[in-house]
């Protein structure tokens, strides 16, 4: 028995690769008769999974292909390349102008048909692209192509995605199936804290979202499908923005992964990155949320889809905020895509990967739990303090809401928020920015709830709701870590990873939120140009403030809409 073993030890080293090959061609051939007979039985039903397995199959061969004859290929395009440069000078004019004209067009036939509302989100947009060149780092350095092409990308991604309906029912597709996927947290937060968990709802049901969450990104880290992923959307803003590698793959992965697990993509390189560079690695955790938290801001009740949209739309805007604030002045170091390796996950299989994520989310829970007991109670006291202030001069009416609406009014407006909710829009903008998005989230959860059972919208002259269009780009203009808390955060994770960048580290962290916050502003102008709801306001409140409804819809077929929608 032993000598057989050992030839069948031997035939297996001496044949490895090959019983490999047919061992993954019984598995794949497996799967494809699954999705073949999935397909005959109902397309319909099978859609999801046929496409999946078809982007699979594209991006198996792409890689295949470009690991094999990269060199080949390369050689095959050189002279298509040599070509481009040489014409570039004039062609990039050209190709400048035909774009702007484009635009121009686009926004003359957009308003003709949707209205002035969102010029203001455009008149938003040039506006906090002006102000960060003002107060620039050096504003006659600027690189323009970073700032014009990451714009351009965000405006394409959100034209795509909220303009098309192939765009649209994807994003929402996915943002429902994110939903019933973070739902399956409920039977392990049900084991735990019995059947009325829900009776305590941040702390049994929002918070093991987290813990979920956490889990499932650790396992995809493990198997590589999220370096996989983060590589191939980084290369893609490597491309078309002209960013380092370094600061198109943490930018890419902020989209998937917190601000300071993102570094960690790319530990080995942070020694050598430059200031701009340095300045946009902390820019792009700013301006996007972790995916850990995004399930907790869709238990909220806040629209899955927006917020999806919003963390893919900030990546590109983090890196033009970020170049535009602090222009590349230095010769980067690391400039070699094919040379940039990210780092991998510790754990040795699959199982430990799922324990690890569940013991690192405790951190994490437990940092948002004493965080917002603290920042809700302080915030309590500052009302109180602030309305006993108030009181003085004859107006209780003062808290800190009151006091952060004023400030952010004007930067709410612009965004193409309507001036009724610029208000109750800046408050949250103020929460945001002084406490955290959690804070900010958990209020708009509650204005979106009282839109939706409907009732008045004034009560004692406060307004209790807002419209559908302020609601979207409330919710794009706060998907972001620009806050105080996090920059304490920001500064010691990025420390403890690099310790010899902690002087630059400390002296760019605080502009590098003002960028991310500008980041998010601009996210929120570009969703306030494309977003189009059908009605702003329930049809209750539409046709029974008929005769002093300012915004009263012209078309027709809104009314008609409106009607049957009620009769029903």
């Amino acid at each position: 028995l032993e000598k057989k073993y050992d030839e069948v030890c031997e035939f297996y080293r001496k044949h490895k690769t090959r019983i490999h090959y047919i061992i993954y061609g019984i598995l794949v051939t497996a799967y494809l008769a699954v999705v073949i007979a999935a397909c005959s039985l109902n397309f319909q039903r099978a859609l999801p999974l046929f496409v999946i397995t078809v982007l699979a199959i594209f991006f198996i061969c792409w890689d295949f292909l470009m690991a094999k004859y990269e060199d080949r290929i390369a050689t095959f395009f050189s002279p298509g390349e040599r070509y481009l440069k040489k014409q570039w000078f004039w062609l990039k004019w050209v190709l400048c102008a035909a774009l702007i004209l484009t635009f121009v067009f686009w926004l003359i036939f957009d308003t003709t048909k949707q209205g002035s509302r969102q010029l203001i989100s455009f008149g938003g947009l040039v506006m906090y692209v002006l102000l960060m060149l003002i107060f620039s780092k050096y504003p006659t350095r600027v690189a323009w192509r970073p700032v014009f092409s990451g714009i351009g990308m965000q405006f394409i991604l959100g034209l795509l995605i909220l303009r098309t309906r192939v765009g649209f029912d994807v994003f929402n597709w996915l943002g429902i199936q994110i939903q019933t996927f973070l739902e399956y947290s409920d039977s392990g937060a049900k084991f735990v804290f019995g059947d009325k968990y829900t009776d305590h709802f941040f702390a049994f049901k929002v918070l093991p979202i987290v813990v979920f969450f956490s889990t499932v990104m650790s396992m995809l880290y493990h198997v590589g499908f999220m370096q996989w992923l983060i590589g191939k959307v980084g290369w893609v803003m490597h491309i078309f923005l002209g960013t380092t590698p370094v600061e198109s793959l943490v930018a890419a992965g902020n989209i998937f992964v917190g601000q300071t697990e993102s570094p960690l993509l790319v530990r080995p390189y942070l020694p050598y990155i430059t200031k701009s560079e340095l300045h946009a690695v902390m820019t792009a955790g700013f301006s996007t949320i972790a995916g850990s938290v995004l399930g907790a801001y869709i238990s909220f009740g806040v629209s899955s889809s927006h917020l999806l949209t919003a963390s893919v739309m900030s990546a590109p805007a983090s890196l033009a905020a970020s170049k535009l604030f602090w222009p590349e002045t230095e010769k980067p170091l690391v400039t070699l895509r094919s040379g940039l390796q990210m780092a991998k996950g510790e754990s040795k299989n699959l199982l430990e990967a799922a324990s690890q994520g569940a013991s690192t989310s405790i951190t994490l829970v437990a940092n948002i739990a004493v965080n917002l007991i603290s920042f809700l109670a302080l915030l309590n006291f500052l009302d109180s303090a602030l309305s006993w202030v108030g009181s003085l001069f004859d107006y209780p009416q003062l808290n800190f809401e009151n006091a952060c609406a004023h400030l952010f009014m004007p930067f709410s407006f612009m965004m193409g928020v309507d001036w009724e909710d610029c208000f109750i829009v800046g408050g949250l903008l103020g929460y945001k920015t002084f406490f955290n998005e959690f804070v900010a989230y958990e209020r708009l959860s509650k204005l979106i709830h009282n839109r939706e059972k409907g009732g008045s919208m004034y009560i004692n002259g406060v307004k209790q709701y807002m419209t559908v269009r302020s609601e979207v780009i409330a919710t794009y203009a706060l998907c972001g870590f620009a806050n105080f808390g996090s920059l304490g955060l920001v500064i010691g994770g990025l420390t403890s990873i690099a310790p010899s960048k902690k002087k630059e580290i400390a002296d760019g962290a605080f502009r590098a939120m003002i960028a991310g916050t500008a980041a998010c502003f601009m996210t929120a102008c570009v969703a306030g140009m494309l977003t189009v709801p059908g009605l702003e306001v329930p049809c209750h409140s539409l046709l029974g403030n008929a005769s002093n409804f300012t915004d009263f819809p012209a078309n027709s077929t809104e009314l008609v809409e409106c009607c049957h929608h009620l009769f029903t």
